[in-house]
């Protein structure tokens, strides 16, 4: 055993071996993010030489020093991250890798990973809301979101004031004025604008752009953030960032992780609108589990290749459906009217349609069951952005809780089927189509 007289001096102010320089740009070439994931966060000198990031199944992490923990902790309790490793209910090595993967994609400077797109919400808007503050939020949502706002934060003190996904400068101002006076009233402020677009169940976009004038000619921009759900094309069909939204979130769960085996959420956007997310996370928890970090950097490795094949398929079976004689109308992104505000939004935000659509089915939720109990290849299940073809009933399923004078607003109605297209042969879908329409 060595005597402890031969043993170096400890240097408290030695930092651990850190990564190698990432390499972002080749010769003034801006690296693209699909070409990023392969090692954008990870140097394998770190790991033994792994070329992949192996699981790190730990709860706490050894510090080089007393000094260096009591800095971790400093960072931590000041609501920033830490600059290295604590604990695994505040980061871990999967989780970092995965965050700043994140941030490539939609251009971020910072992102916060979760155990579930709802814990990622609802961590969210309780880091910007008390009592007395008011949330303006787009509709349709996601029937969760919608409840956490209208009957949760309603329990703190917390109201709303929304708008329809497809409202023009006008009426968001008018939106914003009426929050604004109903904040006032209350003693609180106008806390977060929270958009969902495009918005499930109906595909309904909205122009983050015209949000964002409104905003900033309504209120201050540095204390009411923009905040965006954008799941349904992210994260390689919008850039709501680069729109004007300030925060965009993701259920991972969906084209991220895009195999149907896991459950995760995410929230991005600059330092100093994380710093709050962050810190309430480091207090509640929420963070996502190593493996299923581990599984989300492979997903990302193949995510534009999904999205580009479902994409592909859903505009041959779009192209089918929109004249099939028991189809009253396809809600999908590549079908929007010409000259419509829609499809103005769309060219202005959107880069591609993705693959998840309404087909409405002529007839009610009689007719509807029908054709989803006939599917052959399609699975019927909630979710959506998987490898698999998926089939639900949103006004039974996933939006049964909202009432429904509300559902009837947003246009969901019984005879709505969402569909998510997988990334099987196109014609193989169009026959497993076919076939359930004839037994409506």
């Amino acid at each position: 055993m060595s005597d402890p007289k031969d043993l170096p001096p400890i240097d408290p102010t030695t930092p651990r071996r850190k990564p190698k320089p990432e390499v972002t740009k080749i010769g003034g070439r801006k690296l693209k993010p699909s070409t990023l994931m392969m090692g954008f966060g990870y140097d394998p000198v770190l790991s033994e030489g792994a070329l992949k990031p192996p699981i790190f199944l730990t709860s706490t992490f050894a510090f080089e020093s007393a000094e260096a923990g009591k800095r971790h902790f400093k960072s931590i309790t000041g609501g920033g991250g830490a600059d290295g490793l604590v604990y695994s209910r505040f980061n871990g090595p999967n989780q970092e890798i995965l965050e700043d993967r994140l941030g490539v994609w939609d251009g971020a400077e910072e992102a916060l990973v979760f155990s579930s797109g709802m814990t990622a919400i609802c961590v969210l808007l309780m880091a910007y809301c008390q009592a007395g503050d008011v949330i303006v939020h787009s509709g349709p949502l996601y029937a969760a979101s919608e409840g956490f706002v209208a009957k949760v934060l309603a329990k703190f003190g917390v109201t709303y004031v929304d708008f329809p996904a497809g409202a023009i400068r006008e009426e968001l101002d008018a939106v914003l004025a009426k929050a604004k006076a109903q904040a006032d009233a209350q003693g609180g402020k106008v806390a977060m604008i929270y958009l969902e677009s495009p918005g499930n169940p109906t595909n309904a976009l909205v122009d983050v752009e015209a949000v964002r004038d409104a905003r900033n000619a309504a209120m201050d921009p540095a204390e009411t953030p923009i905040a965006i759900d954008n799941t349904f094309l992210g994260p390689v069909w919008q850039r709501p960032l680069d729109h004007g939204a300030d925060i965009v979130v993701y259920s991972l769960t969906k084209y991220v992780g895009g195999h149907s085996d896991l459950v995760a959420g995410s929230v991005a956007g600059a330092k100093h609108w994380m710093d709050p997310v962050r810190s309430l996370r480091n207090t509640m928890g929420g963070i996502c589990d190593p493996n299923t970090a581990w599984m989300l950097l492979r997903s990302l490795e193949t995510v534009e290749l999904r999205m580009q094949r479902a994409t592909e398929n859903a505009v041959k079976v779009c192209d089918f459906l929109k004249d099939h004689p028991k189809v009253e109308g396809v809600g999908f992104l590549g079908l929007l009217p010409e000259g419509s505000r829609q499809q103005d939004i769309y060219r202005r935000h959107c880069s591609g349609p993705g693959s998840t659509f309404s087909v409405f089915i002529k007839g009610g939720e009689a007719e509807s069951f029908r054709f989803l109990d006939s599917l052959r290849i399609a699975k019927l299940a909630v979710s959506l952005g998987g490898t698999e073809t998926l089939a639900s009933h949103p006004a039974a399923m996933t939006h049964l809780s909202v009432p429904d004078a509300r559902k009837k607003a947003l246009g969901i109605t019984d005879n709505l089927v969402r569909i998510s297209i997988g990334i099987e042969d196109a014609d193989d879908l169009i026959a497993d189509f076919e076939q359930a329409l004839d037994q409506v």
